[in-house]
């Protein structure tokens, strides 16, 4: 177990370090809305008439920035023109500090639940063992879900945030991002996006199955239990790409629910939460369902896989590289853990040995 949480907590570290530039590309693709109709009749009336910064939090006039990026290209050029490098690692803190507790939360969980349910089955089958795994998956996705929502919600805000555009930033660092939240959303505000990120356990639970098949495949077939990286690199980006394509569209609707702020804050923060929502941040979704309604009628089924192309680039050397990462480590303990338990016996011979050997003083 606590092999798993220190494997799992190095994997994130490394993936998250390493991909934190195309996390923020795909972070701003996702949150920014389609370019949604002029509003005609009764909407623009009641536009004009509450003014720009109350209509755009209701979702009644044309948020004309919305559409901030344009692309993948678009999106990194305006991205290194505001802040530079420092821009593609903006939330690089709440991420590792998010994929830490996350992997270590996950890997134990999965691993203790694996082999629970593997002595509980007693499976023998490759049905068994599939579900087996699925459930595994789909614990511990909820497990590391629930536990780190908070520091997702933070890591989102984040990197929202634009560089140059001070009255787009709210939060000065992590810790003032934390009291802001809290002060103004409670305790709620840090679980925004948490029923979009507990369907995301879909995503787990097809990704860690077709994983553990795609391993036993290519043990039979190279008639070996010692996998190569490139093989472990192969298995995991495999079974990424093909969960992230089929679970896409739950992470915008995550995103789009967690950036928002909720209308009920104080009125030094209204200010920046109105040029949140011009920038395409506002706060528009009341609820999951709400959200699938506006985004499907405002944006059709494209708005749903926003950022798709990003997120794949990302996602799919990160996972590869976070479990690659996670076997490597397992196998260098599991190792250590043989040596150690070879070398106990030796000591235990050694010092029995030694005291058989020492007289005993005490009754003189």
């Amino acid at each position: 177990m606590h092999s798993s949480a220190i494997a799992g907590a190095c994997a994130g570290l490394v993936s998250s370090v390493v991909t934190c530039p195309l996390d923020v590309v795909k972070t701003r693709l996702q949150a920014q809305e389609g370019r949604r109709p002029a509003p005609s009749g009764a909407a623009a009336g009641t536009a004009r008439s509450i003014g720009p910064s109350a209509a755009v939090l209701r979702g009644d006039i044309v948020a004309e920035e919305s559409a901030r990026y344009l692309g993948l290209s678009d999106t990194l050029k305006k991205i290194w023109r505001d802040g530079g490098v420092r821009g593609f690692y903006r939330g690089l803190g709440p991420t590792i500090f998010g994929y830490l507790p996350t992997w270590a939360i996950y890997f134990t969980v999965y691993d203790s639940c694996k082999q629970f349910l593997a002595h509980d089955m007693n499976s023998s089958t490759g049905e068994e063992d599939f579900l087996n795994h699925i459930l595994s998956a789909m614990t511990a996705g909820a497990a590391s879900t629930i536990c780190t929502s908070p520091l997702w919600v933070v890591k989102t805000r984040f990197m929202l945030q634009s560089v140059k555009d001070t009255s787009v930033k709210p939060y000065r660092h992590t810790g003032d991002a934390f009291v802001q939240i809290y002060r103004s959303e409670g305790l709620r505000g840090f679980y925004k996006g948490l029923l979009p990120s507990l369907f995301g356990v879909s995503h787990v639970a097809v990704q860690f199955p077709l994983y553990e098949s795609f391993k036993s495949l290519a043990r039979e077939r190279l008639q070996s239990d010692e996998l190569a990286p490139s093989t472990i690199l192969l298995c995991s980006s495999s079974a990424k790409m093909i969960a992230s394509v089929t679970t896409y569209p739950h992470e915008v609707l995550r995103t789009r629910l967690q950036m928002q702020p909720r209308n009920k804050v104080a009125s030094t923060s209204s200010r920046n939460i109105s040029h949140m929502a011009n920038k395409g941040m506002g706060g528009r979704y009341s609820g999951v369902i709400q959200a699938c309604r506006t985004i499907a009628r405002e944006e059709g089924i494209r708005g749903f896989y926003k950022g798709m192309a990003v997120n794949l680039v990302r996602t799919v050397p990160s996972s590869a590289l976070t479990i690659l990462t996670y076997e490597v480590i397992m196998q260098h303990l599991a190792q250590l853990e043989h040596e150690h338990q070879q070398l106990n016996p030796q000591l235990s011979q050694y010092v029995s040995h030694d005291n058989a050997s020492t007289p005993d003083t005490r009754s003189s």
